[in-house]
């Protein structure tokens, strides 16, 4: 009891921290977790998985893998098709036949698998995973189409590269009792299982799509309720067939994300929070689990085989699949190479090289070695190169922060073009046409449309913007806005003008639904358009070694505020009425300012200046 108490809080403590490595360096987080369970594991010994939660491992994984296809599940949303949709369909179909084909000939002619051996490992090889693709796509600035598509054939393909593996286990198991057994005799049994298994899901999504609006769920109860219903799936649909459950869940989250279920915006920050804990977990304790005496099968020949599986294997399937289609070339290109593996390919070697052990598969132990091979080398790849080639095949995103801002004022629209000149991106955000209008006509970004209205979120890519200032004449509304979307953006990232001077306390609204306040003073949005009103512009400076930040203070007018300083990264730190940014070289300091006073004598020199040189006596 005692060590696996240990071991649970070890696989915390080095998941979350090798995540917030990631966050700070930019590293992928796949890779650092891998390493950190491989030391913990096989190099140092620290724990063993194994020995310490025994026959308990394997459903903990496996439940585990299938709450991260759910959650991935609730993230497609099928507009999304309607840029990425003949690619997805073509990935989904052709692609893992063609890639199925390509695994399997590469594992028998090339690592020199056993046949059996190497057709259900080739479908396994199906799988890229959301458990990868997803943080790195998250880490990495990527074009909406190819991210898309990368996103749906990671959470579609996963259950299919199972279901891919099944077909081939129970078509060699029963050949192994019946030789003259065909395919014919195993395939239609699953298929059947896996569309009971689907529809499994789908009623079961329907059911909470009816039940949750309806008040039947307490809220408090809500969340506990879904994860207990996609367990229950994911079991009663696994009872029907091995594997069948990842399907089900599959499809039970595709179906809850589409339902327009209003209720499940309330548990979007529970279930990201839990994906992050369960994926930094399962990696861990899968990596520690790994045995060095797995590792004695490699050869030469293993080497050649994720050669293969990098350079020939994965871009033939792209490419074939993807051929006399509407996706560009340059996009093809991206595509064919990125796709990492993650935790269902370990997870489902490790159980069937079990069960090919069974059937008298020698080769079957050499399937736990060689996919975590093919996890880091896939992951060690394209973790590090993803922005690299993205940048070269021109599919990378905007990578320097952007700023969204909601309300189209006076005030919003001059902090917009001043960001704008400094080649940061913005965009401004407005429901009203009218008000958009000098927006428009200083020819800055815009959308026309109501920020908070879901459709919204699938037809504005908010990826560029990592940083939120809600600036409407509406202080309750902004404060809205930014309640929103603080889980999205962080909340230390979602700024809104102060409250109202002189607002009776019993009016103002909670410090906890209300973003960061803008300026050190606490301007509310009468102060600053009133003093917009007056003349006050912003103005921009830039510190160096010689020209310090008290220096800047000296030169700008008395009165003036200091807005943000934006770093030569991009980066954007706000002044607000709780902290204030340090600056230093290289910064540029936006400040807000009262106009320049001129006094009588540098009004008679410029006028002097418009005259000319006066004429010289003779």
């Amino acid at each position: 009891m005692e060590e696996q108490a240990i071991v649970i809080a070890l696989v915390g403590v080095l998941g979350i921290g090798a995540q917030w490595i990631a966050w700070r360096t930019g590293w992928p987080a796949i890779v650092l977790m891998l390493a950190a369970g491989f030391l913990a594991g096989p190099v140092f010994g620290i724990f063993d998985p194994e020995h310490a939660f025994g026959d308990l491992l394997e459903p903990m994984v496996a439940i585990g893998v299938a709450l991260i296809l759910f959650e991935g599940g609730l993230s497609l949303d099928l507009r999304e098709l309607r840029h990425a949709g003949a690619g997805v369909v073509r990935l989904a179909t052709l692609g893992v036949l063609l890639g199925w084909a390509f695994g399997s000939f590469a594992g028998f002619w090339i690592a020199g698998l056993n046949w059996p051996v190497a057709v259900l490992f080739g479908g396994i090889l199906v799988v890229t995973g959301p458990t990868v693709v997803i943080p790195l796509l998250r880490q990495s600035s990527i074009q909406t189409r190819p991210a898309s598509i990368l996103k749906w054939e990671a959470i579609v393909n996963d259950p299919t590269g199972a279901l891919c593996a099944v077909i081939a286990y129970e078509y060699f198991r029963k050949l192994n009792e019946f030789p003259d057994a065909t395919i014919f005799e195993v395939v239609p049994p699953l298929i059947i299982a896996a569309v009971v298994a689907g529809l499994i899901g789908y009623a079961a999504a329907k059911v909470i799509a009816w039940a949750f609006p309806r008040g039947v769920i307490p809220e408090y109860l809500k969340v506990p309720v879904l994860l207990t219903t996609v367990i229950a799936v994911f079991v009663a649909s696994n009872q029907i067939e091995h594997e069948a459950g990842l399907l089900a869940v599959t499809v039970m989250g595709i179906a809850l994300a589409n339902m327009n279920v209003s209720s499940l915006r309330s548990i979007h920050p529970f279930k990201q929070n839990i994906a992050v804990i369960l994926v930094s977990g399962i990696f861990i304790l899968l990596a520690s689990s790994l045995k060095v005496e797995d590792m004695a099968y490699f050869n030469w020949r293993f080497g050649l085989f994720l050669a293969a599986l990098l350079f020939v294997v994965r871009p033939a399937t792209i490419l074939i699949s993807l051929a006399f289609s509407s996706v560009p070339w340059n996009e093809r290109l991206f595509l064919a190479w990125i796709a990492p593996r993650g935790i269902v390919l370990v997870a489902i070697s490790g159980l069937f090289a079990l069960r090919l052990a069974e059937l008298g598969y020698a080769d079957g132990n050499v399937l736990i070695g060689l996919s975590f091979a093919v996890v880091v080398v896939t992951i060690v790849a394209h973790g590090f190169t993803i922005d690299l080639v993205a940048k070269w095949l021109k599919v990378k995103g905007v990578s320097r922060p952007g700023l969204l801002i909601v309300g189209s004022t006076p005030w919003t629209i001059a902090l917009a073009e001043q960001l704008h000149k400094l080649k940061t991106p913005v965009l401004v955000v407005d429901p009203s046409w009218q008000r958009l209008s000098a927006t428009r006509q200083k020819g800055l970004p815009f959308y026309h449309g109501e920020i908070l209205n879901e459709a919204t979120e699938h037809n504005l890519d908010l990826g560029p913007f990592q940083v939120l200032v809600a600036a409407t004449e509406n202080e309750a509304y902004n404060a809205l806005v930014c309640n929103e979307f603080a889980y999205e953006i962080g909340r230390d990232a979602v700024y809104q003008l102060g409250e109202a001077v002189g607002q009776d306390d019993h009016r103002k609204l909670p410090d906890s639904l209300r973003g960061r306040a803008l300026f050190e003073s606490g301007f509310g949005v009468e102060d600053v358009n009133q003093r917009q009103a007056d003349g006050w512009i912003f103005r921009q400076t830039k510190l160096s070694d010689e020209f310090k930040f008290a220096d800047a203070q000296e030169k700008l007018p008395e009165s003036t505020h200091m807005l943000l300083l934006l770093r030569e990264s991009g980066t954007m730190r706000f002044f607000t009425h709780a902290s204030r940014p340090e600056p230093r070289a290289g910064d540029i300091i936006i400040s807000f300012s009262p106009p320049q006073k001129i006094t009588a004598e540098q009004a008679a020199a410029k006028n002097a200046e418009k005259r000319g040189p006066k004429a010289q006596p003779a």
